[in-house]
């Protein structure tokens, strides 16, 4: 039986260009994809506001198919057979 991935929850990414880094979901979107605290990282740039008066990139998670990833403790499982 497949396992739900839900926020705040431990992933692996199992392929891709990450594979291999670990880290929570931030929140998982409706068209099957989900965001990885500090996973699949792209650079915005964003113009001056009031609130940012510098402006200037920022670096933000960008999502990740949610097939790409796997629960933390379901990889560590089969890691030790």
């Amino acid at each position: 039986m497949a396992q739900a991935i839900k926020r705040k929850q431990e992933v692996v990414v199992i392929s891709g260009a990450h594979k291999g880094k670990r880290g929570k979901v931030l929140s998982v979107k409706k068209n099957e994809r989900v965001l990885i605290e500090g996973v699949n990282l792209i650079t915005k740039y964003e113009r001056k506001t009031q609130e940012n008066p510098e402006g200037g990139s920022v670096e933000r998670e960008s999502s990740i198919h949610y097939s790409n990833v796997m629960s933390a403790e379901k990889f560590d499982a089969k890691q030790k057979k």
